[in-house]
C-alpha cells in the first residue's frame, strides 16, 4: 500500500468498522490514510467472534442498520477471498421453558414486522437443527440471516480490496489532532510526524471515547470486557448460533456487574466458540476464573458433550458500550471535519459494512440508505 502524508480522509482504527469505512471511501474515489497504534484488527475486532446478527435487535435504529449490513455481507463475500470464512449458517435462540418460549415469540412478532425473518421451531424438531442440543427444552426460533466471518481477516481483506486507494500506517499512536484557526479538523499528529487530511474519523472502537477528548469533544464510549472460550478443533457438532432466550436481555443491560449467558457456535476451522460475558472493569484484562466458570457450566447445559471437550484457550476483549447500546455514526458538528464510527458495543463487525457506506455517502455527500439521527454523536451532549 502506499505512503502518503496528506489524504482526502484519514480514518483512526483499522479494525473492521474502521476497514469498512476505508474501504466505502476509496471506492467513492477518496485517497484514505488508515492509522492505528497497534495493527490490523489489533483491538476489538480480534477478539471477536465475528457474529453478524439480526436474531438479538428489537426492532429500531440499530435491527435497521443489522439489515442492511447482512445485505452488504452477502455482496461482500462474493468480492472478498473465501478465507474470510463467511458462513450465513442461521440463528438458533432456545428457551428452556414455556414462559421463555412465549417471550421469544412476541419478540420475533415485532422482528418480522421490521423485516427479519424468523421461524419458531417446535421442541420435537430442535434435534433436526442442532442434534446435540440438551433434551428436555420447550422450542425456539431459527433466524437464518444470521452468519459469520472470522473477523480479522474480513478486516485485513476489506483494506487489501480498497487498494492502492489506502495507505496503511500502522504501529502509529494518534496523539493529536490538527485544527484550523476556527477549530476545523485538518488532519492528526503522531510521533512520526503530521498527517493531513480535511476529514477525519474516529474509528477508535472502544477507544473513541478517549480519541474524541483530543477533538475537544466528549462521546461516553466505554470498555465492556468479554471472554470468549475456545475448544479443541472438532467435527461440526454445532452447526448454528446458538444462545439461550436471556441472552438478548444480556445484551441490552446497563449494568456494569458481571452478566453471561450462553452462547455456543462451531466454526469452519472446527474450534467451538463459547461466550459471551459482559462486564464494565475499565480495560482490566485479568483473567477471571469465575467468568470462564459461568461459561462453561451454562454451556454445557445447552450442550452436554461439551463436558468432555477440552478447552485450549480463552481470550479477552473490550467492547465499546455507549449507553443507549446505540453507535456513533456520522459527521460531529461540534468540530468541522469529524466524523464518528465507534460504540458499537459487541454488533461491531455485523454492523461494519452499513457504517463504511453510511461514513462515506456521508463524507461525498451521497443519498443515506437510511436515518442516522439515532446514531448522532452529540446526543449525549447536554445541548444535543
Amino acid at each position: 500500500m502506499p505512503t502518503r502524508r496528506t489524504s482526502d480522509v484519514i480514518v483512526v482504527g483499522a479494525g473492521v468498522v474502521g476497514a469498512a469505512c476505508a474501504y466505502f471511501a476509496a471506492r467513492a474515489g477518496l485517497s484514505v490514510t488508515v492509522v492505528d497504534r497497534g495493527p490490523v484488527a489489533g483491538g476489538t475486532t480480534g477478539a471477536g467472534e465475528g457474529n453478524l446478527l439480526v436474531s438479538d435487535k428489537e426492532p429500531g435504529p440499530e435491527l435497521e442498520l443489522a439489515l442492511l449490513s447482512t445485505e452488504l455481507w452477502r455482496e461482500l463475500a462474493d468480492m472478498l477471498p473465501p478465507g474470510i470464512e463467511y458462513e450465513p449458517k442461521g440463528g438458533l435462540v432456545v428457551a428452556s421453558g414455556e414462559a421463555g418460549l412465549r417471550v421469544l415469540r412476541d419478540f420475533a412478532a415485532g422482528q418480522e414486522k421490521a423485516g427479519v425473518r424468523a421461524e419458531e421451531v417446535p421442541a420435537e424438531r430442535l434435534e433436526d437443527l442442532e442434534p446435540h442440543l440438551a433434551p428436555g427444552l420447550a422450542g425456539g426460533f431459527h433466524y437464518p440471516q444470521d452468519a459469520q466471518v472470522m473477523p480479522a481477516l474480513a478486516a485485513a481483506h476489506l483494506l487489501r480490496a480498497a487498494g492502492d486507494r489506502v495507505c496503511l500506517r500502522l504501529g502509529e499512536e494518534v496523539i493529536g489532532l490538527l485544527t484550523t484557526a476556527d477549530g476545523a479538523v485538518r488532519g492528526v499528529r503522531t510521533a512520526a510526524g503530521e498527517m493531513h487530511a480535511g476529514h477525519v474519523v474516529n474509528a477508535a472502537g472502544a477507544w473513541g471515547g478517549e480519541f474524541a477528548r483530543l477533538a475537544g469533544v466528549e462521546l461516553p464510549v466505554l470498555p465492556r470486557r468479554g471472554f470468549v472460550l475456545v475448544t479443541e478443533p472438532l467435527p461440526r457438532v454445532v452447526r448454528h448460533k446458538v444462545y439461550a432466550a436471556d441472552y438478548v436481555a444480556d445484551v441490552a443491560s446497563d449494568s456494569a456487574a458481571l452478566g453471561t449467558s450462553a452462547v455456543v457456535e462451531g466454526t469452519a476451522a472446527g474450534p467451538v466458540l463459547i461466550g459471551a460475558s459482559r462486564e464494565r472493569v475499565g480495560f482490566d484484562r485479568t483473567l477471571s476464573t469465575e467468568v470462564l466458570r459461568r461459561l462453561a457450566v451454562q454451556a454445557t447445559a445447552l450442550f452436554p458433550f461439551l463436558a468432555g471437550v477440552r478447552a485450549i484457550r480463552t481470550y479477552a476483549g473490550f467492547r465499546p458500550y455507549l449507553p443507549d447500546h446505540l453507535p456513533a455514526i456520522g459527521p460531529d458538528p461540534r468540530v468541522p471535519g469529524l466524523l464518528h464510527a465507534c460504540g458499537h458495543e459487541g454488533a461491531g463487525v455485523g454492523l461494519a459494512p452499513a457504517t463504511g457506506l453510511l461514513i462515506a455517502r456521508s463524507l461525498g455527500g451521497g443519498e443515506l440508505p437510511l436515518d442516522i439521527g439515532a446514531f448522532s454523536p452529540v446526543r449525549f451532549a447536554a445541548d444535543g
